[in-house]
Formats: structure tokens, sequence, C-alpha cells
């Protein structure tokens, strides 16, 4: 054999190919798909549209596997694999017949175990409209308490999945958000940036149901941004019957219902009256929509595990309905899916009333409000955010190294566990315990196996030279609990603090340590300024704690590179070696702060008056619990507070009394108040020097339960601003939402829990304004809460709770965390902004919002057979991912590998219009040079979900009753400037921009390849030529080294 063989295989240093959204074409099967599939409907008549549906919930009362593969039946009788066999099989038989499928995660693995021929007949089923994919997230993700980053992330990933096997047949035209506990507006935002038609949801407040079925407005155009015209325009359904069956007609093995029987010689024939029965049913819901067209949601939790058990009795249904069409009757009944049905209204062109705001709170009776879900489960919510935070820097890291296709399914992993994590009994809390446990299991696997991804970037991007030994990269998960086995056992370990925001931060980093003297180097050898601080010992004593540290190291890493890292070498020493300062201790009252942000306090040490931007306004804190109301559950005025529902007993939480023991600890870095105000709740109030932000770091549990109360604890902020009733919360990490106490925007509420009925989802932050004095105060969270402004100048937020009865919605057990034999404990944070109302505070918090969701993720690795210098020596100790900040109002949300070798990169504008003179208006951005490792050398834009062309993309249209807002055709449509630079992008406030790009790496493994081999080449034309073949040959070499090169 020759050598000319081999060269002929090599590569050159070139562009990737860029994945594209896919469209497939089966020779034998014509693709007939999406609105081109729907069954006639008949002029003149009213159609009936029946939607074969089944809700799976990807775990709740039983874990993700155990709902698939149907065990634990005991629990529920529930096995998706049956439902996706039978309902295959039955689509088989009659082309009329119509199913929709929801869940990816489930699909996805029922998938993967077909086999070819089973794979093909599915295929074909998509292809012809038969079987089609609505919604088609990794999970049917809550609205409340997800952030939006990781809501588009699940969408993406479960779109990315149905679009790689079905092509454009897989890609779903409607949302269908049924069950989850009221909706978002940014979450319809989202649906409509993703080229979505319309959204059916199931829930809504009983007082809004019942107001909009009798003014016929159940159907509307949610204009769900203020920012973003009609690309955010979305046409909403709320059903009429939640996502059940109209009542007696459930024909699955989970119901007792009873079948339609046609054999006129049975004594138990019962067609007529059957018939009679449904046709009741229709003509009231006809009653409560405009069109002649009405959907009928036929199925429910899991069900179809029996298919023909539903087709063979909806078949006579539509059979023995549509015979009495000869008698004069006009209702049509025909299979159909939500799209088919969007189409059918949509073809009425009538217009339609429309929506701004959101529908949250969501009460299904006057005394059950789901809002306790807003924070049930608070540590669970907290890993969920951690998740994400991780999941971010695995995706850049693989996209900025350049790893091989193989590392994907360590990547693949987290993007699951995160899809899973979104769903609307996960995030929530409202799943029982055993499966809690299953999910955390789920995310700590999957971050583990993000481990391999950071691992192995770091160690192609560190050592500097291939033949040195690859360090060790730890994560210290438990750093919110002072916790972290490398910083406590090693003399000498390095700190990576990797930076995923695209802009330059200085944040300050701290990790608990178990010596008296340390110094930090940078990458420059320079000895950085660091303080000690005391673990406070409420917190050393957490239960499942499992560290001998009492002190924190805190050194603030400057000028962080964006999308880079820094390493910093950490060494005990003697104390006449180091620049480490001993936090100075005192109890006494006085300022607290630094020179231009500080706190007054009183005699008794409480907290009066914050300056801040040179104005000085009242502020004070207080901690307090509701006790949690108790009923048998059997009518409404008898409900408990449970994972659902927030129901106190009392209106008026009980106030810790303000008689806490506090320290002060005072350094160059940071001064701390730590606060213990009884022997299950704690805080620490921490100011770092030069920011402008409060920092709250509190500590609720374990919650006694001995007095057989459980308990609801919240934080007030109070101050002396006039809000008037109003405040602010976010929606999903996004736009600002105005809330009016007691009050909803389109309709006159009737009130009876006036605590729970004023309490919103918090995201990431609620503010108040006060338009007189024109000062704002707000807070920011870790993690989604519920709170509220109940008074005004005061703003409320639950941190935690353990109850000790269930709320009767179907979890069957009580929300009573245990951990290490004790109640759980939760630790988390708050951050305080306050100041004069206006652009640089609004900006201020934006800013801050990225900073608290992204936090620079810390690395750590042992080094005690290192110094400083040899570990500069052998370790690169920066890097820099991009080349120039993005501007302050730009945000890249997204940079990860998608298919092949292409990445998926979005940027958002992350201010609102108005918010900043600057600011608030267009930029541009250059996505040529953007990036250090890599030139971007082509790029194409995709609908949000990267699953559609954005030039392909075409909605349907909807004409609107309300003209009062001028919500231009085409607010958006902004494009690639290929005119003078082709990779030049402009945002306009709020907008996220998507692109499939085409790189070429600075230093790709091709590249590598072709050094390796030339060098090879070279030193085989100095070595003898080989006496069994002219392989060897000088001249051949030389053709073969020009052909690597070239």
């Amino acid at each position: 054999m020759t050598a000319a063989p081999v060269w002929t295989l090599l590569v050159v240093c070139a562009a990737v190919t860029a994945s594209v959204p896919v469209q497939r074409n089966d020779p034998e099967t014509q693709e007939h798909c999406g609105y081109e599939s729907c069954l006639p409907v008949k002029d003149g008549m009213i159609n009936v549209h029946l939607v074969p549906h089944t809700h799976d919930d990807v775990g709740w009362l039983k874990t993700v596997d155990q709902y698939f593969f149907g065990s634990q039946n005991n629990i529920q009788k529930a096995g998706v694999q049956y439902i996706l066999d039978t309902v295959v099989e039955e689509l088989q038989h009659d082309p009329k017949k119509r199913f929709i499928y929801v869940e990816t995660a489930f699909f996805w693995k029922w998938w993967n175990r077909q086999d070819d021929s089973h794979r093909h007949q599915v295929r074909k089923l998509v292809q012809q409209g038969r079987l089609e994919f609505i919604g088609g997230g990794w999970s049917m993700n809550d609205e409340a308490v997800t952030h939006y980053q990781s809501t588009i992330d699940q969408m993406t990933w479960g779109l990315r999945r149905l679009n790689d096997t079905f092509g454009k047949c897989g890609r779903p035209r409607v949302g269908w958000q049924i069950d989850p506990f009221g909706h978002s507006r940014e979450m319809a935002s989202i649906f409509a940036q993703m080229g979505y038609d319309g959204l059916f949801f199931g829930r809504l407040d009983y007082q809004d149901k019942m107001n909009r079925l009798s003014s016929k407005t159940a159907e509307m155009v949610w204009q769900a941004s203020d920012n973003l015209g009609k690309d955010a325009e979305l046409f909403t359904h709320a059903l009429y019957n939640h996502y059940s069956p109209p009542p007696g007609f459930c024909f699955d093995v989970l119901c007792d219902d009873e079948p339609i029987i046609d054999d006129k010689h049975s004594p138990d024939y019962n067609v007529d009256k059957r018939v009679e029965r449904f046709l009741a049913f229709v003509q009231n819901q006809t009653k409560r929509y405009v069109t002649k067209n009405i959907i009928l949601t036929m199925g429910g939790d899991f069900t179809y595990q029996d298919a023909k058990m539903w087709y063979s009795n909806l078949d006579k249904m539509i059979r023995y309905v549509n015979l009495r069409q000869a008698n004069g009757s006009n209702i049509n009944l025909l299979y159909s899916t939500p799209s088919c049905y969007l189409k059918a209204v949509n073809d009425a062109k009538l217009s339609w009333t429309t929506k701004q705001d959101d529908f949250f709170p969501y009460a299904s009776d006057s005394h059950a409000y789901w809002t306790g879900y807003y924070t049930s489960r608070p540590t669970i919510k907290y890993f969920e955010r951690l998740g994400n935070n991780y999941l971010q820097v695995c995706k850049q890291l693989y996209a900025l190294t350049d790893l091989g296709p193989e590392d994907q399914v360590d990547l693949n992993a987290l993007r699951e566990a995160m899809g899973v994590m979104q769903h609307h009994d996960a995030i929530t809390g409202t799943e029982k315990q055993k499966v809690a446990f299953d999910y955390a299991r789920i995310l700590s696997r999957g971050i583990a196996e993000c481990n391999i991804i950071t691992n192995t970037a770091f160690n192609k991007l560190v050592p500097l030279r291939k033949e040195y030994p690859t360090p060790v990269w730890e994560n210290c998960l438990k750093l919110n609990v002072s916790q972290c086995a490398p910083s406590e056992e090693s003399k000498n370990f390095v700190v990576t603090v990797y930076n995923p925001l695209a802009q330059v931060i200085s944040p300050y980093i701290r990790f608990p340590v178990t010596g008296s003297s340390y110094k930090v180097q940078d990458a420059k050898g320079n000895s950085l300024p660091t303080q000690l601080v005391p673990i406070p010992e409420p917190v050393q004593n957490i239960p499942g704690r499992m560290s001998e540290a009492t002190q924190e190291l805190v050194f603030r890493a400057v000028n962080l590179k964006p999308l880079g890292f820094q390493s910093y070498f950490v060494s005990e020493v003697k104390s006449e070696e180091s620049n480490t300062y001993i936090s100075d201790e005192s109890n006494a009252s006085g300022n607290f702060g630094h020179k231009t942000y500080y706190y007054t306090t009183n005699r008794r040490g409480v907290l009066k008056t914050l300056t801040t931007h040179g104005v000085k306004f009242q502020v004070a804190q207080a901690y307090g619990y509701y006790e949690g109301a108790v009923g048998d559950n059997e009518e409404a005025i008898n409900r408990s507070s449970g994972a659902y529902i927030f129901r106190p007993k009392s209106s008026t939480p009980k106030i810790m009394p303000n008689r806490s023991q506090f320290k002060t600890f005072k350094g160059p870095l940071v001064s701390e108040r730590h606060e213990v105000i009884n022997d299950w709740l704690s805080q620490i109030v921490r100011i770092y020097t030069d920011e402008q932000h409060t920092e709250v770091e509190w500590l609720v549990g374990p919650l006694p339960i001995k007095d057989g109360v459980g308990k609801e604890v919240i934080v007030k902020y109070m101050s002396e601003l006039s809000s008037k009733g109003k405040f602010y919360t976010d929606s999903n990490g996004r736009e600002l939402l105005e809330r009016t106490r007691n009050a909803r925007p389109t309709w006159h509420l009737k009130l009876e829990e006036p605590v729970a009925g004023n309490y919103y989802p918090i995201t990431s932050r609620i503010l108040l304004r006060d338009t007189d004095k024109k000062l704002e105060l707000a807070v920011l969270t870790d993690r989604a809460q519920g709170g509220s402004s109940l008074k005004d100048g005061e703003m409320e937020l639950m941190l935690h709770r353990r109850l000790l009865h269930d709320d009767a919605f179907g979890v069957g057990e009580a929300l009573n965390e245990t951990a290490f034999g004790k109640g759980l404990v939760a630790r988390g944070k708050h951050y305080l902004v306050g100041g004069p109302s206006g652009n640089v505070l609004t900006v201020y918090e934006r800013q801050l919002a990225q900073e608290k969701l992204l936090t620079p993720w810390l690395f750590f690795s042992r080094a005690d057979k290192y110094s400083f210098e040899s570990w500069s020596k052998t370790y690169r100790m920066e890097f820099d991912g991009v080349k120039m900040p993005l501007p302050a109002n730009v945000h890249l949300l997204t940079l990860e590998p998608w298919k092949g070798r292409s990445l998926l990169v979005r940027l958002e504008h992350i201010l609102e219009k108005g918010e900043d003179p600057k600011l608030s208006k267009s930029v541009t951005v250059s996505l040529k040079n953007l990036f250090s490792p890599f030139e971007i050398v082509s790029a194409r834009e995709t609908m949000l979900g990267a699953n559609e062309w954005k030039k392909d993309s075409s909605r349907l249209q909807w004409k609107t009753e309300s003209n009062s807002i001028d919500r231009h055709e085409d607010t958006h449509q902004g494009s690639l400037n290929h005119a003078e630079d082709i990779l030049s992008v402009t945002l306009e406030p709020m907008q996220i921009r998507t692109f499939v790009v085409e790189v070429k790496y600075a230093d790709s493994e091709s590249c590598k390849m072709k050094k390796y081999l030339s060098e090879l080449i070279e030193s085989l034309l100095i070595s003898e030529p080989s006496s069994q073949s002219n392989d060897n040959d000088p001249s051949s070499m030389v053709q073969a080294k020009q052909d690597v090169e070239d």
C-alpha cells in the first residue's frame, strides 16, 4: 500500500459547515403535514374538532423512568411507552385519525428504542400529519418560576430533536400549555418569537374564566411585549373544559365512563342517549366562542395506554352525530388537531380582543390561590438556577475550545436534565418527595457529565506544552453552605475564575479555608489584597455540612475578561508573608458600608437609613411567618395550605421580635453584619467595597413543627416610598409588569384571600417606585420566590415553607421537607438596590440581574506539589474568549455547539424602551471579530427556537379590535447587513436574535494535525529511505507535504 491515499484523507484548516433546519423528503411518502393535512370542515355548520391527546407529566407522582416504563402502578397507572406503542398502531389503520404528542423527553426515550421498521412507520404518520407534535419542548415547562434562558434552552433542545428526526413536519405550530398553573407574558412572547401561530392553555383564574366565557373573549390576541410589537403577538385560546373530555366521555382504561354501544339487539344499547348528552355539551360550549368551530380535548393524564378503546368509541361518536345532519343537525364532528382548529378559526377572518398583562396569579376557587408553589422546595429552585449557570459555562467552553462531536454526549446529559427541571411539576416543587430526590439525581448526573466537558476544555487550553500533566478541575457545588474540599484540604491550590458574560466584570471571590493566613497571586505574580471573614455559627451548624472551615477567604478578581478566565494561585503562608486582613469585629452601632453606600443604625444596631447615590432614605427589614391554614379540603372554605396553594391562617404574619444578636465585621474588601434572630433564622448583611447594592444572605431552618403548625417564612423590606398601591415584578427574568394591589387589569376582582391573592412570581426582581420623590427600591433574588407589596413602601418575599397538610390538588402528601433527619435548611441571597429612579439605577439593576444569573464559575485545582513559579511556567493562567466586550446593553444569551461543527449564537438587548436615553436605543454588534478562538465566516438567522430559517418563517395573521397602540406590522424585521458588513447585527430594545454560524478556528484540530504531519514529513525527509518501496522518495514526500499545506 502506498502512502498517497493517506494524504487525500486530510482536511485543511477551513470553515465548518453550518447546520441547517432539516427538510426531509421520503421518496415513498409525499409530505402533507401541517395545515395541508387538516381534514375539511363544513361550511355553515358547527365544526367540532376532536383532539385525541395525552398529557404525560415528566415526573410528578412517579419519577420520569417510572412513568415511561409503567412501573409503580400502585401509585398511578401510567406507562408512556404503551401510549406511543398503541397510538402508532391505531393511526396506521385509518388515515382520518389524528393524535398529538407534546413532551419530547418521553418521545425521544421511546424513539431510541424503536427499530428501523417502526421508525419508518412513525415518519410516515408525521409526514402525513396524522401524528403531530405540539409544543415540542423537552417538557411542558412551568411559566411562573422558570427563567427565560432555561425556557428557551429546553424548548430549543426539544425542537432540535424533532427537527433532526422529522424535518419541517416535526415543527410544532402551536404552543400547548394545558397544565401549568398560570401563564406568563414572556412565555407567550417566546412562542411568538419561535414562529408559533397560537397558544392553547387550560388554567386561568376562575373569575377571569367566567368573565371571558360569558363575554366570548376566551380567545384573544396576546400582545406579549411592550417592546417587540407584532413579533411578540400570539393568538391565545383558553380551553373550555381544562384539557379533559366532556364529562362522561372518557373512553380510557383509566376511566369508568360507559362506552358507546350500538348493537340494537343489546339491552344496553345507548347510542341515542349518549349522542344527546354529547350534543348538549357541544351546544353549551358553542355559546361561549365566536366562530363556528369548537375544540374538544379527548384525553387526559396518561390516557391512550390502550388507544383502541378511544378510537373505536370516537369513530362511533363521529358516525352517529354526523348521521343526524341528514335530519337537519348543524353539528359536524371530525378528527383534528389544535393546529387545524387554529387554521379554521383564522379562516373566519374575525377581529379579536387583545390582552397585554399576564394570567397570574391563578386561582381555582375563592380560597385556592396557586401562589405557594412560587416558593415551594426552595433548595431545588436554587439547584436548578445553579444548573443553568453551569450549563452555559459548559456550552461556552465546548464552543471556545473546539471539542469534538464525541463530547456532545456529555453535554447533552445536562441539556436534557435542565429540560426536565423546567417541567411544571419539577422546578415548581409540586412533586412527591421521592420524585424531588430523583430530579436532584438527574441534575447531579448532568452536572457530573458536564465536568468531563470542562475538564477536557481546560486541559486543552491550559497546559503550555502537550507533555505537561493535566490538572483536575473540581467544582464546589456546596459553596452556599461554605463547604469546599480543595480549598479546605490543600495548602496550595489554584482557583480558576471563569466569566460566562460577554462583558468585563470585577467580582468578589470567596470560599472556605481552614488556615489563618493566605497569599493570593494573579497570573502576573502580583499579591492581591485578601480578607478573612468568620463563617457564622448557624452556617457551621447546618445539618449535613461536612467542613471544618470557620472562615472564608475573600479577594477581588479585577477586570475578569469576557468569556475568559483568570487563575489565582492560593497558598497558606506565615502571617508575615501574607497580604490578608483579619476582619475587625464589633457589636457597636454606627455607620455600616463604605463611603458612597452605607447604612446608619439606631442604638440597638437596627438598620435605619440607607445613603446611596447621594440620597438618604429610610429602610428597614423584618422577618416573620404565616401559619398555614388547615382544613379537610372538602369545600373551598376548608382549603389547606400546601405545595400548590398558599393560604395563611391569618392575613397578619407573626413578625420576629427585633432583638437579634449581631456582630459586625469590617475590612478593606467587605463589611458584614452577622445577625442571629432565633435558633432557626439568621442572616448576613453584606456590603462589598465600591459596590452599590446590599447583599442579604438569609438562612432559614430547620423550621419547628412540634407545635403542630406549618410555617411559611417571609422577609419584609420596608421603606418610606409612597408606592400608591403599585409595584413591579419581572416576567421570567425579562420585561417588567406593573401590579396593582387588590386588582386585576382585565376584570373586577373579588378577593377573599387578601394575602395569597396579591402574591406574584418573582423570578429575578420586585421593585417599588415613588413617583413624587423619584425614588426606587428593588430586591433581586437568586431563585424564584413568591412576593408582593401588601402595604405602600413594603416588599414581601417568601423564603421557605414547611407544611403539615396536603392541599388536595393531587400530590397527596404534605410539603414537609427533611434532610439529615431534620427539617430542611434553606440558604439564599437577596440583592437590595435603591436610589433615585431613572436611567442609572435601571441599567444597574438589569446588569446586576445578569451578573447574578450567570455568576463567575469557580474551578479548584489542588497544587500542593507546585509553587506559583512552577505552576505559571507549566500552565496558562489567563484566557480571553472575546476580543472586545459587548456593549453594556447587549448580552450573549447563547454560545453552544450545534449540529456537526457549527455553533449556535444568540444576542439579546437587555433594556426596554425608555429605560435609558442612550442604552435603550438600537445597537449594532459585529460578529466577525467578536470571538478570540475562532472567526465567524458566515451566519444565517433563525427563529428563536433555531429550527426554522428566519427568512422562511411565515405566521398566521390576526386582526385585532384594539388600535390604541401603534404596533407596526414588521417591527423587528432587521437582518444581517449584507450590503456593508455581512456580519453586522442590529438589536432593538428587548430583541433576541439567533444565528447558526460557520466558524474558522485559529488553532483547530485540523490545523494541529497539519502542523504535526508537516513536522513528521520533515523528520522523514532526513531519515533513511525504505528499501521496500519508494514511498519515502523525497520528491513524493515534498508533494505530500504540499498536499497537506494546500
